[in-house]
């Protein structure tokens, strides 16, 4: 029978997917799911205390020779990261990086002509680091994966600001203004549908 699952802190459709041995669009776009699926729009931003319908698994068989050896293969769809570096609101471009997924070193390179690092990743990962730079320059990122909660919670809106290099320190509300202004918003402090909207669309980008 089905099971539903709690979602917790850190968790999200492609995580939970992976844990229970589905792709992550079987899960999402499961008719039990469609209720979430329509709160949330983002199966990558889900907040902690949602409920997600594991569906029962579909019994596949194939026709083999007996006596012999078979080899199958297990499919899986990996995560993708993609982060992009500004500064002064221009891309950090041909900039040296290094990025490490769960303790393990990944991929290093530079960054792209628009400020760009791009890697697949587990879809079970929970956290990274990324190094950009050297010497006296270099910085470390810290990332935490499948954190992101929805952009229509102050939790979710902080942290997109925050990734957006403007400064919350406690106070949202003129963190917003802050980012109203600059994108030709109704400056109001407010996490309305617009501003909501602007953050997503931004902190795609």
């Amino acid at each position: 029978m089905p099971i539903q699952k709690t979602v917790e802190q850190g968790e999200c459709i492609s995580s939970i997917g992976d844990e229970h041995g589905f792709f992550w669009s079987t899960i999402w776009n499961h008719a039990d799911n469609a209720d979430l699926k329509q709160l949330r729009k983002d199966p990558n931003a889900l907040l902690e205390g949602d409920l997600v319908v594991i569906p029962d698994k579909t019994i596949k068989e194939e026709s083999c020779a007996t006596e012999k050896t078979h080899k199958f293969k297990k499919k899986g769809t990996p995560a993708k990261i993609k982060i992009r570096l500004m500064l002064d609101d221009e891309p950090r471009k041909n900039e040296p990086y290094k990025l490490n997924i769960d303790g393990k070193w990944v991929k290093d390179g530079k960054t792209d002509g628009n400020g760009y690092v791009e890697c697949s990743i587990p879809a079970g990962a929970k956290q990274g680091e990324l190094r950009v730079g050297s010497g006296n320059d270099l910085q470390i990122f810290q990332l935490g994966l499948g954190t992101l909660d929805p952009a229509d919670t102050e939790s979710g809106a902080e942290d997109r600001l925050i990734g957006l290099g403007y400064g919350v320190n406690g106070d949202i509300s003129a963190a917003l203004k802050a980012f109203q202004e600059k994108e030709a918003l109704t400056v109001s402090g407010d996490l309305d549908d617009a501003t909501i909207a602007k953050l997503k669309e931004k902190y795609g980008q």
